[in-house]
């Protein structure tokens, strides 16, 4: 292989916010830094292009948040999330974050990212997340706009093909097998394995084939399996994903936010064979999202149908899609390719379970909240399936985010930032707002660390 050093000494993998904050961090250190983006210009950006805040810790209120939300407020909801990954979440490594979280909106203000004010009251007032003002897809041009400012080289349509480690310096493949691209330091922030169809359905089965993938296509984890197969402990876990429910007709790759669905916990949600399969109200919080994809997810044939009628329609945001309507049940049911049978039981059996205090009795499973009848056409239904955003397996890093190998030594001159480094806090949870923070946080300790590294 011809090796061609980069006139460099920080090269970072990766086009989204971790990638840009370790960018410009490295820069501002005083590196020379090299970021290849996978994307066109057009599509960069990663999956923060289809963000809308981030969750910071603040002891009082701020220029961006109210209220307060104290570390320890936010050491817990992280403890309650960790979910099945917990024993392998880095408690000192989770304050860490925390206390860093509370200067990044700051710094990322800094860097030309614009937040709404926290009191502007167009957004639903939240203690514990800034929104950024424009969404992620302006947070992205902003962090561009500075990193090239300072004089940062993007490459783009630079999909990495392979990490080589073992052999001096660390150095990647761009395109051109016969070519490699060595810097001083290295920093990997190119998020999970997503987008790799084949690696899912490993985990997933045949279930696998029915997600959409919610944000980039480009999120394949050829530079997470690379640092794998070259030593660095995993943390995680391969067959946990971060997933919501979404419609059914979205697309395959980089439907975004839009294509979440809303009114789930309001009506009933029956599986392929019309029947239901969970408590609509258990869930009714921003949580609601999250705890239907998986439930989606793991359903008979991974796909379902929120079924509501006209009253019910109007206490909910539709789907940015149209939603399938019929005069009667039994219509609905055929046009959802149900057996009409099978879905016109399960409303009747609903219907006669709903009690005057929005509950059920009799029925299982219950609906613990928001029960209404199923009784005033047309009658309307969305299709669900599991929506990813992100998976849960990553890479062990330490403080200064250097990746680690299973006896704790780190892999010399190797940094990494955001999701691929994400389970080492989460575990295989989610909290709204927290992984685009734990990119900003350990892009900008990660730029920071492998400039000091190169330039020494």
């Amino acid at each position: 292989m011809t090796r061609v050093s980069c006139d460099c000494d920080v090269l970072v993998v990766g086009g989204g916010n971790a990638a840009l904050c370790a960018a410009i961090a490295a820069r501002r250190a005083g590196a020379s830094v090299l970021l290849l983006e996978a994307a066109s210009k057009f599509l960069r950006g990663g999956n923060a292009r289809h963000s809308r805040n981030m969750r910071v810790m603040h002891d009082a209120p701020t220029p961006w948040v109210r209220g307060r939300y104290p570390a320890e407020d936010y050491h817990a909801d992280l403890q309650r999330v960790a979910g099945a990954a917990a024993n392998s979440v880095d408690d000192g490594l989770a304050r860490l974050f925390i206390d860093a979280s509370a200067d990044i909106v700051d710094w990322l203000a800094g860097n030309g990212v614009r937040f709404h004010c926290g009191t502007d009251e167009v957004l639903p007032y939240s203690r514990k997340t800034a929104f950024l003002l424009g969404g992620g897809k302006a947070l992205i041009n902003a962090l561009y706009a500075t990193a090239e400012a300072l004089g940062v080289v993007v490459r783009y349509n630079s999909a990495v093909r392979a990490l080589h480690l073992r052999d001096g310096p660390p150095a990647v493949t761009v395109g051109d097998a016969t070519v490699a691209i060595r810097a001083k330091a290295l920093v990997v922030a190119s998020g999970g394995f997503q987008a790799d169809l084949g690696w899912l359905g490993q985990q997933w089965g045949g279930a696998a084939g029915e997600f959409t993938i919610r944000g980039t296509p480009h999120a394949t984890g050829i530079p997470l399996r690379a640092l794998l197969d070259d030593g660095a402990d995993l943390v995680g876990a391969a067959d946990r994903c971060h997933m919501v429910a979404v419609d059914g007709r979205a697309p395959l790759f980089d439907g975004g936010i839009v294509t979440r669905l809303d009114g789930l916990p309001h009506g009933i949600v029956v599986d392929r064979d019309g029947r239901r399969f969970a408590d609509e109200g258990a869930v009714v919080g921003p949580s609601r999202y999250t705890a239907w994809g998986e439930l989606v997810a793991r359903s008979p044939g991974a796909v379902a149908f929120s079924v509501f009628d006209s009253a019910i329609a109007e206490r909910f945001r539709p789907s940015i899609f149209p939603a399938i309507q019929a005069d009667s049940i039994g219509g609905l049911a055929s046009a959802l390719g149900i057996g009409p049978p099978a879905l016109e039981s399960t409303v009747a059996a609903f219907n006669a379970a709903v009690t005057g205090g929005g509950t059920t009795a009799g029925i299982d499973p219950p609906k613990t909240r928001l029960a209404g009848p199923i009784t005033v056409p047309p009658f309307g239904a969305y299709p669900v399936r599991a929506g990813v955003t992100s998976t849960c397996l990553g890479v062990r890093v330490d403080g200064q985010a250097r990746v680690l190998r299973p006896d704790g030594t780190a892999i010399d001159g190797v940094h990494a930032a955001g999701v691929i480094m994400a389970p080492n806090i989460l575990g295989t949870g989610y909290l709204a707002g927290s992984a685009m923070t734990i990119g900003a946080v350990f892009g900008r300790i990660a730029g920071r660390e492998a400039a000091a590294h190169a330039l020494r």
